[in-house]
């Protein structure tokens, strides 16, 4: 990232060194993407739980498990899963996004995670689009993060890559409940992919509220 404090960028690089095997996958790009976001949200007061940050890289195919849930803090991946993409974006790898409601497509951005609820997925968290333009849709579109059969590896076995949702980042059958409730209320959830573009990605902010507060 341009204009980005070196100080940022060393404290992410010794992030994603201490985060281990099960992050390798992560690209230091995407993870820079992130936390500068991250930062800025938290600087903004637009996210309220510290220290933990949820990264889906829609520029892998369905059939890596490509979201993973961060402890910045403690530098730990507490979840590391498949997570589905919208049919509307494309079939194994997700190449057209969108915001508009009925779309079917996955949408890119940040994104601040909300209340639970029990919907026809069973345990299921809404989510709030930060990105104008780009994912403010999110509550009129029912986008949020859910369990599905065919966000999973059986699933996965069965066809090859992962079946599709209608916009929702789906979780696999076996790990949602824990994933949806380690991500907690008011955490920040970044959703990488080509093209994207975001207010938040403020390289100077970030500095700031890392100097002053850390990851927290």
């Amino acid at each position: 990232m341009p204009g980005l404090p070196d100080s940022v960028r060393r404290q992410v690089a010794a992030l994603h060194q201490a985060l281990g095997p099960e992050a390798r996958a992560l690209r230091l790009s995407v993870l820079e993407r992130a936390c500068v976001g991250y930062l800025t949200l938290r600087h903004a007061g637009r996210i309220r739980r510290p220290a933990v940050l949820a990264v889906a890289d829609m520029d892998l195919p369905s059939t890596e498990r490509r979201l993973w849930v961060l402890d910045l803090a403690q530098g730990k991946v507490l979840h590391h899963s498949y997570v589905a993409h919208g049919r509307g974006s494309g079939q194994l790898l997700a190449r057209r996004f969108s915001n508009r409601i009925k779309s079917a497509c996955t949408a890119l951005g940040f994104y601040r995670t909300a209340d639970t609820y029990d919907g026809k997925h069973g345990l299921s968290r809404r989510l709030h689009g930060l990105d104008p333009g780009q994912n403010s849709n999110a509550l009129d579109r029912y986008v949020v993060l859910h369990g599905a059969d065919y966000a999973g590896q059986r699933y996965l076995s069965q066809h090859g890559q992962l079946g599709y949702s209608r916009g929702c980042p789906a979780l696999p059958p076996e790990q949602y409940r824990a994933i949806i409730t380690a991500v907690g209320a008011g955490a920040c959830l970044f959703v990488s992919g080509p093209g994207l573009e975001s207010r938040w990605l403020n390289g100077k902010a970030a500095g700031r509220q890392l100097a002053a507060n850390g990851w927290h």
